[in-house]
């Protein structure tokens, strides 16, 4: 893996009740990106994933537009340290 690195994103807007999560994790699947997604009590989504440092980039600009039924608002993408601490990219509760 080319220069691994962990990506916090926290998305705001119309961002649940429209597949949102699981359009993420197909999307992560795809990048072959491993970590979670899940919804958040203020209405938004939270996701942290780890893996090639320029899949997580364009994991992160999915997030801006995210599926056709969402209305994104604001995507906030905090780079953290690499960890390696998942086997997946699944839904978390």
């Amino acid at each position: 893996m080319k220069e691994p690195a962990r990506v916090h994103l926290t998305i705001k807007g119309r961002v649940q009740g429209v597949s949102y999560r699981a359009y993420t994790v197909e999307t992560a699947n795809k990048l072959g990106l491993k970590g979670w997604v899940k919804n958040t009590p203020d209405g938004g989504v939270e996701a942290v994933a780890e893996g090639e440092k320029g899949a997580l980039e364009k994991l992160a600009e999915w997030c801006k537009e995210g599926p056709q039924l969402a209305n994104v608002k604001s995507v906030l993408v905090n780079w953290e340290p690499f960890v390696g601490e998942f086997d997946d990219f699944d839904i978390a509760y």
